[in-house]
Order: C-alpha cells, then sequence, then structure tokens
C-alpha cells in the first residue's frame, strides 16, 4: 500500500516530521572525510551510530567505508567519552596508520557535552598523535541540521589545516560541495582545460568510485592530501561550489589568511557552469578554450532539439538546498516548471533564492526549507506533476501517484552509475536532460494511443 494513506488535505506540523528529506551531520561528516587521502572517519559515539553512517555510504556509492569509532558503553555515556577517544587515536595511528583521523560526533557525545578540541589537545600533550600525523574534529550533532550541514562543517575542519607560508602557489581553491566522485573528476577535467592549477578538497573521486584492482587498500589513491590542504592558505582565490556545503570553509580561508573567495552556485546547467567557467577565467586570469565553447554548444544544441519536450512539464524535486537551487535554476531555463520544492535542511534563506529563480515563471510555486516528502507529496496530490526528481526514496511518492522519476541527490539505493557519471558541468547537463527525457518519452510511449505511437520522436 506504501504511501496511499498519505491525506490530501494539508495541517501544520511544527514538531513533527514524516519520511524526512535529509539524513544526519555525521552521514555529511565522513563523506567530506573519505576526501582526504590517507583520512580515517571516527565517529565519536556508539557503534550503532557508526554502523548505521557506514552502512548509508556503503548503500549509496556501493563501495565498503572504512570508519572507526569510539565505542560507547554505559560508562562513557555518564561519565564522558575521552577516554575512549584517546585510547581509539592510540589504537589507530599504531594499527591503520592514516595520514589524518577525522574526528566527529554524533548526538551521544554532543549531549554528554564532550570537548573536542580539549581532547586533541591532551592527545598531543601526552604524545599520542604521532609526529606528521594530524587529528582534525567538527561537531556534528544529529539533532541539528543535516547532513549538508555535517559536510560543511568537516570541511571548515579541513581549511583549518592550512599553513600559508607567505608565498602565493598561484593555485586557486575549489571546494565542490556534496557531489558525486564522478562530478569531482569533471570539475578537475574542466579546470585543467581552462588551464588554471587547483586544490579541490575534498575530493572523494578515485576513493568512492575507484577501480576493482584485486589488490586491498586501506587507503586507496585519491583523495586531497595533507600537503595540498596545507598549501590553501596561499592560494591566490577560493571558489566556493555552494552557499550551504561550501561557503564556511572559504570564509574561513579569507578570514584566517587572507585568500579572497567567492560564493558560487553549483555548476549543475547551463547559466551556473557559465559563471563557474567565467569564474575560473577571471581568478586564473586565462582565457576560455575553444573546447570549453564546443561543450556548452553541444548542450545549448540539445536543449534546442528537444525543448518540445520540457516545454511547461511541471516538476517536483526534493534534495539539497544548494543542489536543488542549480537545478531549479535549470528547470527554468529550459522553460520546464519546478512547482514543488523541498529540502530538509533548515535556512529561509533557500526559500527566497528559489522565490527568486522561479518569480518570472508563470506559475505558483511551492517551496519549504526543513520540509519533508510527506509534504511533498501532499503538494502532489493537490497540484499533480509531470516529472518528480528526487532520491530514492521519492519512488514511493512515483508509484503512487504514477509520476516519471528521475533519479538524483543524495541516497540512490537502488540504482548504479551516478558515482561514475557527472551532473556537473556541461557534459553533466547533458547527462541529466537524457535522464529526463528518458523519462518523459517512455511515459509518451506508454500512455499514446496505438493511433499516436510513434517509431521517430
Amino acid at each position: 500500500m506504501l504511501l496511499r494513506h498519505t491525506p490530501k488535505e494539508i495541517t501544520e506540523r511544527k514538531a513533527l516530521t514524516i519520511n524526512p528529506a535529509k539524513t544526519c551531520q555525521p552521514i555529511g561528516a565522513m563523506y567530506a572525510a573519505l576526501g582526504i587521502h590517507g583520512c580515517l572517519p571516527h565517529s565519536h559515539g556508539s557503534q550503532g551510530c557508526c554502523a548505521y553512517h557506514r552502512s548509508t555510504l556503503t548503500r549509496h556509492y556501493k563501495e565498503p567505508i572504512s570508519a572507526s569509532t569510539s565505542s560507547f558503553t554505559e560508562g562513557a555515556s555518564v561519565f564522558g567519552g575521552s577516554a575512549n577517544m584517546l585510547q581509539a587515536i592510540n589504537n589507530i595511528f599504531t594499527v591503520y596508520k592514516p595520514e589524518v583521523i577525522a574526528v566527529h560526533t554524533t548526538c551521544l557525545s554532543e549531549t554528554i557535552g564532550d570537548d573536542l578540541p580539549q581532547i586533541k589537545k591532551k592527545a598531543q600533550t601526552e604524545g599520542i598523535i604521532p609526529k606528521g600525523k594530524y587529528v582534525i574534529s567538527a561537531s556534528t550533532p544529529s539533532y541539528a541540521g543535516s547532513h549538508v550541514t555535517g559536510f560543511s562543517n568537516m570541511v571548515k575542519s579541513m581549511a583549518g589545516l592550512a599553513e600559508p607560508t607567505g608565498k602565493k602557489n598561484g593555485k586557486i581553491n575549489i571546494i565542490p560541495g556534496w557531489v558525486e566522485p564522478a562530478d569531482m573528476e569533471e570539475i578537475k577535467r574542466l579546470t585543467t582545460m581552462v588551464g588554471v592549477r587547483t586544490i579541490l578538497f575534498p575530493d572523494t573521486s578515485g576513493v568512492l568510485n575507484g577501480p576493482l584492482s584485486g589488490e586491498y587498500k586501506m587507503f586507496p589513491d585519491g583523495g586531497t592530501t595533507v600537503a595540498e590542504l596545507q598549501s590553501t592558505g596561499d592560494s591566490i582565490g577560493t571558489l566556493a561550489l555552494g552557499e550551504w556545503c561550501s561557503a564556511d570553509a572559504a570564509r574561513y580561508l579569507d578570514k584566517a589568511h587572507k585568500v579572497p573567495c567567492s560564493i558560487l552556485d553549483m555548476p549543475f546547467g547551463l547559466k551556473a557552469t557559465d559563471r563557474f567557467i567565467d569564474a575560473l577565467r577571471t581568478v586564473g586570469g586565462v582565457a576560455v578554450p575553444d573546447e570549453i565553447s564546443l561543450e556548452r554548444g553541444q548542450l545549448v544544441d540539445m536543449i534546442s532539439d528537444m525543448h518540445q519536450y520540457f516545454y511547461k512539464k511541471r516538476v517536483a524535486i526534493a534534495g539539497d538546498p544548494d543542489q536543488l537551487i542549480a537545478m531549479t535554476e535549470f528547470l527554468v531555463s529550459i522553460d520546464m516548471c519546478p512547482v514543488h520544492i523541498v529540502t530538509g535542511t533548515p535556512g529561509k534563506k533557500f526559500e527566497a533564492r528559489i522565490k527568486e529563480i522561479t518569480k518570472d515563471m508563470g506559475c505558483e510555486v511551492n517551496v519549504k526549507a526543513k520540509g519533508d516528502l510527506f509534504l511533498l507529496h501532499q503538494w502532489i496530490k493537490n497540484e499533480p506533476v509531470d516529472l518528480l526528481i528526487c532520491n530514492t526514496y521519492g519512488k514511493y511518492i512515483a508509484r503512487d501517484e504514477d509520476i516519471p522519476l528521475v533519479r538524483w541527490g543524495f541516497p540512490i539505493l537502488d540504482r548504479q552509475g551516478h558515482q561514475y557519471f557527472p551532473t556537473v558541468g556541461y557534459k553533466g547537463g547533458l547527462r541529466l536532460l537524457e535522464k529526463i527525457l528518458g523519462v518523459i518519452m517512455d511515459r509518451k510511449d506508454r500512455d499514446d494511443s496505438e493511433q499516436k505511437f510513434e517509431l521517430v520522436l
């Protein structure tokens, strides 16, 4: 019966979330930490929390996720987990020999009030942290924010490793936000084509989309190195792709080390990618090569060729704020109508930005920050749509309401390929359009009468 009992009548809910459009902070912190080369994420809390965070990432990326835990028992839950964490740091460096341990908190350790900086300082004083090794930490209580918040907090902690020398390195820091490993590869490909040197952090490419070589490696070859993170304080600028995921780290580098920053949208679609390429050109002092213009032209060509299938199609979207902002702009630019938009991450600024993007669309738009999929389903029941763009949890709504579904965002648990095929940049825009067109045309073929069932569309 799935969700068929979702009522059409909408009532105000202040203290109840049903089918959340988010997950908890530590998952975001763990994913970000995996983007450092030789890093072992560490969950300061119970074993059960760590197991949930690891399993969620494993189900999405189809890769084993290595992480350690402070393994709280009743004693640590009452008296604090300082001793557990000190022992864990010693064991991890002794047995697994990572370059970095990235510690994040859980609800339990946050409620107790464990002071991670103080515990880290004690570990340094007692000589538990070997010379040349590092421990970074982020406060990530699950009862606040979302996985996006946890990602942002951990990335800001990475920026804390910056050690400027006073001599500029001529590179641009790029903070990509929560995107797929394939998207990070695509960002690096675009920057190489433009001709600028960059430091991308975090970088999960080669970590969560690596090959099956038959050889086990505790720490894959990919990821941003500690040396690169230390060098971020010498960069000529920082491009943060997304206000929610990336801006805090960029502003920290600006304030602490005078590295000027620009906050851009994630480069999903035509306009956002144009702004990203232009920012690379401006900060790097280079010209945009013909190869980039060619890729842009291909995206424009596909939009032009297929415009009649996009025109005025009503769309419902759920996901993370940075991704939704860029996706909404892309859909509006190709004359689709995103009418129901939900994120589980709090922030009224998100709602204002969406309304600004959709103000000239010519139809009413429902948008909710700190919303949930139950509300999205109710909106759809009251005002049906032609397409749903959502993570795997949207499949229940799509089935109950008989709506075509494009799986996009996090987590995707029932399909493969998202970690290998980018959706950022111009090439990623082609991929998004292909996915959207595929489900729209499949629906047309399914619903058309025999008289209208055509071989060529």
